[in-house]
């Protein structure tokens, strides 16, 4: 939850370099080793109170689920290795594919997804993905917790490593990385589609996403070509965000609104022994 706070706050302020006005109603996703992020509640600009809610959660595997795809192959470290290490943050993979070839693929990213489980997270789970979770107090507090694991608890990764290999004796690293690309973003479109079955999801929200599961590689392309396709919103373009290093973003940006919290008699920011110095940063930002 501390870091899907952190990745919201990241995505924002990445977001201002944007023409996307990323502010609430709006959904943010981490895809990176695991999987976090929140979802916030729609707020009528005139009302009395500004602040939103949160009625999501994101949790469980992320970009763990390509990782063993690409252990599977033998050419990255058995147990440490990851996609990036073998096709970096970019990918030329989709423009070299024939008909044949698009068969191929489509057919191991369903294998892939037979083992993915992306869901509401069931009451009576403790762990989702490995992430230890308390889904009935969840439930008990309004919020939807959507999880995303590969089998039980992580029992299926083996079946992924499988697959990795079986694709990498048959055919080109150009079909392994369109296969990853593909999983990786059905899955943030799985994650997307239960959000949206929630109702979690109005057509005046804003759809962010960071983490290398999610921002590397045509990711975002097929990301966007699927949200385009499900009809969310009028313009799509302005309604979706990509944003590198939400966490850390976040962190930062946390860290300079601390400089500002606190009471007037006992304040967090400033000079040790000085006062509290939010009426001059106020006085700065007029």
């Amino acid at each position: 939850e501390m870091e899907g706070e952190l990745a919201m706050a990241g995505i924002k302020e990445g977001a201002k370099w944007t023409p996307v006005d990323f502010r609430n109603p709006c959904v943010s996703v981490d895809f990176g080793t695991t999987l976090d992020g929140r979802i916030t509640s729609d707020v009528k600009a005139d009302d009395l109170n500004p602040f939103a809610k949160t009625i999501g959660n994101f949790c469980g595997l992320a970009g763990a689920i390509p990782d063993a795809i690409v252990r599977g192959t033998g050419l990255v470290q058995e147990r440490t290795g990851t996609a990036l290490d073998i096709f970096g943050e970019h990918s030329v993979s989709g423009r070299f594919f024939s008909g044949g070839n698009r068969r191929v693929v489509d057919d191991y990213i369903n294998r892939c997804h037979e083992h993915i489980d992306i869901r509401i997270v069931p009451p009576d789970r403790n762990r989702f993905g490995r992430v230890p979770v308390n889904a009935k107090l969840a439930k008990e507090s309004h919020i939807a917790m959507i999880g995303c694991d590969c089998g039980v608890n992580s029992s299926d990764l083996d079946k992924l490593l499988e697959i990795g290999a079986e694709i990498h004796k048959n055919y080109n690293l150009s079909v392994l990385n369109e296969v990853v690309d593909r999983v990786c973003a059905r899955m943030a479109l799985r994650l997307i589609d239960v959000a949206v079955k929630e109702h979690l999801v109005p057509r005046n929200a804003s759809i962010g996403f960071t983490g290398r599961a999610a921002i590397s590689g045509r990711k975002p392309e097929y990301i966007l070509e699927g949200i385009t396709e499900r009809n969310l919103f009028d313009e799509p373009n302005d309604h979706l965000v990509f944003v590198d290093d939400g966490l850390a973003r976040g962190a930062s940006l946390m860290g300079r609104c601390m400089n500002s919290l606190g009471k007037p008699k006992n304040p967090i920011g400033g000079v040790r022994g000085g006062p509290c110095i939010m009426s001059r940063r106020i006085k700065i930002g007029k």
